[in-house]
């Protein structure tokens, strides 16, 4: 049961950082949105980053819990997990406007802990 939750919470942390990139970089970047500017340059920089790096350990993450699920549930990767997720939220809260990052993050982040709560 475990290893579900993980790769349900893992999918999820894939889906809102595709969402995250095509809402605030790729749609508000073809509809001109933001003129030019250093501050748009770190807007969409800080977004780019934000939810392409979810992406890609997202989807990482799914690798390992479709290839190898034991690996999955070594308390090293557990912490490395639970950290990201804590990054994600404190880079959210302390640099983005709105609320919906910090939201989507959260809830990876209570399926990783009950994920992990659960038993193997």
């Amino acid at each position: 049961m475990q290893i579900v939750v993980l790769r349900i919470a893992y999918g999820w942390l894939v889906l809102i950082g595709l969402l995250h990139f095509t809402i605030d970089v790729l749609s508000q970047y073809l509809r001109g949105v933001r003129p030019s500017s250093s501050e748009t340059t770190l807007y969409y920089g800080l977004n780019s980053t934000f939810s392409l790096g979810q992406v890609s350990f997202g989807l990482l993450a799914l690798t390992m819990c479709w290839r190898r699920p034991a690996l999955a549930q070594q308390p090293v990767i557990k912490a490395i997990t639970i950290l990201a997720g804590i990054g994600w939220i404190l880079v959210a809260v302390g640099f983005m406007e709105y609320w919906e990052p910090v939201a989507m993050t959260g809830i990876f982040l209570a399926a990783i802990l009950v994920a992990h709560a659960l038993p193997d």
